[in-house]
């Protein structure tokens, strides 16, 4: 169940509150079985001894108490040897007007209203089996630093109008020289404290038309070991590094832009994060050039969502393992100490300078705990950090974004430093960071060209780690260089054209694991675990014995860069088979299963693949009719109007032509539809006869030979499926916002575009069997994606939905549940499809229609309700996984007969 699932059922249990039935109604509110709580009832279940009272073996504890004795029960309980024997995880005590509550495993309690429950569902998440996560917030300073920057590039550009005539990579360049000096003056980098911003202000003008000169000379001052400086430039550093090394002209600043600078200087940039590079980019490289690139600045919780899964929380497991044994704690430090981290993808290096600085606060955490063992050895010894940063590696296309970070990662092992002496008060030390030293191994390269064993070389043995957000880019937005890229990566699949960009990270990643103990996990759009992507790149993955080892369900970007970046994204990390549990996280919950299949669901590896016929007894679902036409053979309403009006025997020639946008939108176009017999009349009048003539015109130009092969047809679509029967349309695409995919009944006199499929023939129990929760549950999953758009599809949603055996009475059923969403519908005869089916407008009688209709369609599939999607969805895949296992063994059978035949005759 979601989060959401669980808040609205418990404030519907608020809303319709029983003092008798509370427990029971809350335990289903978190998909206790009803047949379990029935149980509870009678007593089956029910451990307590005492009547009122509630103990529910390994789930909670529910007893009633007066308001003045709350928490007094509440700690009786949590001690009482005949309730922890049956180990509940969650207690729960309540007066009706106020509960109190504890978390037994984690030791926390809760204390709020009755009326608050919905609010605090998170905290009870423990009785569906799952558990919650939580992120840490976003550092206030880095978004604010990154904002200034941002504002001070807008205003050079403003103040230099040929600034970026040559490109951004200079004003880049200069303003991460900007940002290290002020980073170096608060963090100790720069002995004297502000000495930049200070220096800056009583050496330049206020006008600022001598900064520029001002910073030339400081910035040649930091690249040169000795030399005859300006006095007040004489107590600047060296720094090295390549940071300063090339010459380059500052831009010419404008009073308001020296004061936007000096404002800068007033920032807290202790406190920011090395990887405010990365934002720093990406608010304000140039846009267009970012697009193509698929940047996307990672948020640290954002971060941590992919390192704690993949390898943090295995080593904090550790570490609170062996906190009294100080050689295995020695041993830990020697492990963190030979780990290698890898980001193929790398940018300006955040993901690495956040693994960098959490590997060193665990290693902080470990010595803290050797002194206190080696004081009661009454030893005293000095530490030093084992982390080196030649254990991260990385790959990046663009060379400033290269050159970043590196520098990146200079200025987290300073600021790390500094943490690490502070908090070992005098039992750590740490070498001084200037002159800058080559450090790491970044590399300046295109990621799916260049052998990754090159960039970061590694035995079997050696544990290493994969991780990163890879440009994204679909097959419809990839470059030339993209697209061959991608098929350079994919050199031997049979079909991969329609895959992600992001796909050659996965695919190279799956080679550079396999075999070994190494792992990955990347942020990737939720587009290769949807649709034709899951068939075309997971079973090269499963090939080679990998599998998911956690995943998180898509959830919306979001950042700490200028711009968001609007998508749904995934985290998905892999590694060997091995028996251990795996994590699936939704929103703040994550569950621990034995397998997560490719849909990122709790199942087996099980891949929908396409088929051309219904797996179920369905009849067949086609592709609307396609014209091919030019637009000659499509009229408005008004231009119909006005050619009825002079020929009203043109009338039999008119259909209406009907897709997904004139369904859904309510817009009414109509279409020249005949027969070779309707072909002289059509031809008497003056205005068919011009359009059939620029019809035969637009194909003879086509570069297509089928299109031009009709040419002497131009009364004929490319291809038509029509009938004249009544038929069901359901649009191709159609928004994600919506609960239900659009579809309605449609008589012969409507064409049924491309745009759009059709059932024809149709029959009410198959309206109601595509229209159902069940079957949107089926589509979200196996469907692709047009941007965040459902993409329907008869191979892939249609012809793979699984149903049982539907009895005659059953079909009789659901027609008349079908015909009630219709008599909804037909109260609002002036409103669109879009309007009806838009969450925040739907009708109420409509929306109580549906889920009558879905509650009909599920109990063909079992009597027992279904209590979430992800309940739904399971079943369906165990379903499906039945019915293609019978469909094969089928298909033998009647092959095994063929060739028995062929024999005889």
């Amino acid at each position: 169940m979601t989060s959401g699932e669980i808040e609205g059922k418990l404030s519907l249990l608020i809303e319709q509150f029983d003092r008798e039935e509370f427990i029971y109604d809350f335990l289903l509110a978190y998909g206790i079985s009803k047949t379990s709580v029935t149980r509870l009832k009678k007593g089956d279940y029910n451990l307590a001894k005492k009547p009122g009272e509630l103990l529910y073996k390994n789930k909670i504890y529910f007893k009633t108490a007066p308001a003045s004795q709350l928490l007094l029960a509440i700690e009786e309980a949590a001690l009482d040897p005949n309730i922890l024997k049956h180990g509940p995880r969650l207690i729960l005590i309540t007066d009706f007007e106020t509960i109190v509550a504890r978390d037994l495993k984690k030791k926390i309690n809760a204390d709020f209203a009755l009326g608050e429950l919905p609010k605090f569902k998170d905290f009870f998440v423990p009785l569906t089996g799952a558990e919650i996560y939580k992120a840490s917030n976003d550092n206030k300073a880095d978004r604010e630093a990154a904002y200034q920057l941002a504002k001070l590039y807008d205003m050079l550009v403003v103040d230099n109008p040929d600034l970026l005539s040559e490109g951004s990579h200079q004003l880049n360049l200069f303003l991460s020289r900007i940002l290290f000096c002020f980073f170096a003056e608060d963090t100790g980098i720069f002995k004297t404290e502000s000495i930049f911003t200070n220096t800056l202000a009583n050496h330049t003008d206020e006008d600022g038309a001598n900064v520029h000169n001002f910073l030339n000379g400081l910035f040649r001052r930091l690249n040169t070991k000795e030399g005859e400086f300006a006095t007040h430039l004489q107590e600047f550093p060296y720094v090295n590094g390549g940071l300063f090394r090339d010459e380059i002209n500052s831009p010419h600043f404008s009073r308001k832009s020296r004061a936007i600078l000096l404002d800068c200087g007033n920032l807290e940039w202790g406190e920011i994060n090395p990887d405010i590079f990365g934002s720093m980019i990406q608010a304000v490289a140039d846009p267009e050039e970012r697009s193509d690139l698929g940047m996307h600045y990672t948020s640290v919780p954002n971060i941590k969502k992919v390192i704690e899964p993949l390898f943090l929380n295995d080593l904090y497991a550790e570490f609170e393992k062996h906190l009294n044994s100080a050689n295995n704690l020695k041993k830990l430090l020697i492990r963190i100490s030979r780990i290698k981290f890898f980001d193929p993808a790398c940018g300006s290096g955040n993901f690495l300078i956040i693994t960098y600085k959490e590997l060193r606060l665990l290693e902080i955490k470990i010595i803290k705990c050797l002194i206190d063992l080696d004081a009661q050895q009454n030893v005293k010894l000095l530490y030093f950090t084992g982390i080196q940063l030649s254990q991260f590696y990385g790959i990046e296309i663009k060379d400033f974004a290269h050159e970043m970070a590196l520098l990146s990662l200079w200025l987290a092992e300073h600021q790390m430093n500094k943490v690490f002496e502070d908090m070992l008060e005098g039992y750590g030390r740490s070498k001084p960071i200037l002159p800058l030293k080559e450090a790491g191994h970044i590399v300046c390269a295109n990621a799916t060209r260049y052998p990754w064993p090159e960039a970061c070389p590694a035995s079997e043995k050696e544990e290493v780690y994969l991780l990163g957000n890879p440009p994204y880019l679909g097959s419809f937005l990839q470059s030339k260089e993209q697209k061959a890229d991608l098929a350079f990566v994919c050199h031997g699949f049979k079909s991969y054209k329609d895959l992600d960009y992001i796909a050659c990270w996965f695919i190279k990643a799956a080679q550079f694991v396999e075999g070994s103990s190494a792992k990955f996990a990347f942020v990737t759009t939720n587009s290769v675990c949807q649709g034709e992507q899951v068939i075309l790149l997971w079973p090269y993955i499963f090939a080679r014995k990998l599998e998911i080892q956690f995943a998180y369900k898509s959830f919306k970007w979001t950042n700490n860069a200028k711009k968001n970046a609007g998508v749904y994204c995934t985290i998905i990390g892999i590694g060997a088979r091995n028996l251990e549990k795996k994590k699936l996280f939704a929103e703040t919950i994550y569950q621990q299963i034995n397998n997560i299949s490719p849909y990122l669901t709790n199942g087996n590896n099980t891949i929908v693949s396409k088929r051309m016929k219904p797996l179920s007894v369905l009849p067949p679902m086609n592709y609307g009719s396609k014209v091919v036409d030019g637009g000659h053979l499509i009229f408005k309403q008004e231009q119909k109007d006005k050619l009825l009006a002079r020929y009203p025997q043109a009338r039999p020639l008119f259909k209406k032509f009907v897709g997904s946008a004139e369904f859904i939108r309510g817009l009414d176009r109509y279409c020249l539809y005949m027969d070779d017999c309707d072909l002289e009349m059509a031809m008497a009048i003056p205005e068919i006869a011009a359009r059939l003539d620029a019809v035969t015109e637009f194909r003879l130009k086509s570069t297509e030979e089928s299109t031009r092969k009709l040419a002497d047809k131009p009364h004929e679509f490319y291809y038509s499926v029509h009938d004249n029967s009544d038929s069901i349309i359901i649009p191709r695409t159609s928004s994600e916002r919506r609960e239900y995919i659009p579809m309605g009944f449609l008589n012969g006199d409507s064409v049924i575009s491309d745009a759009a499929s059709a059932i024809f023939n149709a029959q009410p129990w198959i309206f109601g069997i595509v229209n159902s929760r069940l079957h949107m549950t089926w589509v979200r999953t196996v469907a692709g994606r047009l941007k965040t758009d459902y993409r329907y599809s008869s191979q892939l949603c249609y012809n793979t939905f699984p149903i049982p055996e539907v009895s005659g009475k059953q079909k009789e059923i659901l027609g008349q549940y079908v015909f009630g969403v219709l008599d909804e519908r037909a109260k609002f005869p002036e409103k669109t499809m879009a309007w009806l089916y838009n969450p925040e407008t739907m009708p109420p009688g409509l929306k109580q229609a549906h889920i009558q209709l879905d509650e009909a369609v599920e109990r063909i599939y079992r009597l027992s309700p279904f209590q979430s999607d992800t309940e739904r969805l399971e079943y369906l895949f165990r379903l499906y996984e039945e019915m293609i296992q019978k469909d094969t063994l089928f298909a033998k059978s009647r092959k095994i007969k063929k060739v028995k035949a062929t024999l005889n005759e």
